[in-house]
C-alpha cells in the first residue's frame, strides 16, 4: 500500500512539473509553522486548541486565478492530557499521551474569489483546501496512565482547511490556516490498541468515532515564474 501511495506521488509530482515547465505557469514555494492538537478519547475536546508544534514545507502550482493544486508535507507532536479536559470523568481517569505525527497531502485550493499575483497591488483573498492525505504516526502502547510509542503505524486522512492570503509585494505570501484533519483511524491515541475498556467509569476506546487532527498555523510561500496565460481547466 505505501509503495503505491508513494508511486501516485511521484507521479503526480512529476506531472505537476511537466506541466509547469510547458505552460510556465507561477507556482509558490514556501513553509508552514504553528501547532497543533488532538480530537478524541483523551484530553479536551476543543476544535481549536495548538498545544504542540507543527511545522513543514508546501509548494503550490496557480493554475488559474481561482485554484491552485497544493502539495505538503508537515510534521506535528500531538498531545493531550485527561487534566486539561473539563469533563469530570476524564479528570478522575487522568490518562495522557504524546504522539509524533507526520503527513503528506495532495489537493486542490480554491481561493473565493480572483487572486492574480501579477497585477502588482496588494491582494487579499480567503480560501479552502481538500484533497488526500497519507499519515504516519506512533503505534502507542498503554503503561499505567501514560502510552509509550512501540513502531509506528500509518492511516489516511481527510483534510478540510480555511485560510486567508495575502500579497507581500508580486513576489511573497502569507496565509493564516486552520485545518481539520478526519482520520481513518482511532489509534492516535493508543485507545484502538486497548480495547474498549472502562476506568473509573469513564469508556475508553470507543472505535464508533475515529480521531481527529487540527494545524492552526501561518504560512510563508515566494511565488516565482513569468506571468501565466490561465487556461480554461
Amino acid at each position: 500500500m505505501r509503495n503505491k501511495f508513494n508511486l501516485i506521488v511521484t507521479f503526480c509530482i512529476l506531472g505537476l512539473s511537466v506541466s509547469t515547465q510547458s505552460r510556465a505557469q507561477t507556482y509558490e514555494i514556501g513553509a508552514f509553522v504553528g501547532g497543533a492538537n488532538y480530537i478524541g478519547d483523551v484530553g479536551d475536546t476543543q476544535f481549536i486548541a495548538p498545544a504542540g508544534p507543527t511545522f513543514g514545507g508546501i509548494a503550490k502550482w496557480n493554475r488559474s486565478t481561482r485554484h491552485a493544486f497544493r502539495l505538503t508535507y508537515l510534521v506535528a507532536q500531538i498531545m493531550a492530557d485527561d487534566l486539561d479536559s473539563k469533563d469530570t470523568r476524564r479528570l478522575q481517569r487522568g490518562y495522557s499521551f504524546e504522539n509524533t505525527l507526520s503527513e503528506v497531502s495532495l489537493g486542490i485550493e480554491y481561493t473565493f474569489w480572483e487572486f492574480d499575483l501579477h497585477e502588482g497591488t496588494p491582494a487579499f483573498a480567503p480560501y479552502m483546501y481538500t484533497g488526500f492525505t497519507y499519515t504516519w504516526y506512533d503505534a502507542l502502547r498503554k503503561t499505567g496512565t501514560l502510552f509509550d510509542p512501540v513502531g509506528r503505524e500509518t492511516t489516511y486522512a481527510i483534510p478540510m482547511v480555511l485560510g486567508l492570503k495575502k500579497t507581500l509585494g508580486t513576489k511573497f505570501l502569507v496565509g493564516l490556516e486552520v485545518g481539520a484533519r478526519y482520520s481513518f483511524t482511532d489509534a492516535i491515541d493508543g485507545s484502538a490498541n486497548v480495547g474498549n475498556s472502562e476506568v473509573n467509569n469513564v469508556p475508553f476506546g470507543d472505535t464508533t468515532n475515529n480521531d481527529w487532527y487540527v494545524f492552526t498555523g501561518v504560512t510563508f510561500t515566494y511565488a516565482f515564474g513569468r506571468k501565466p496565460c490561465y487556461c480554461n481547466f
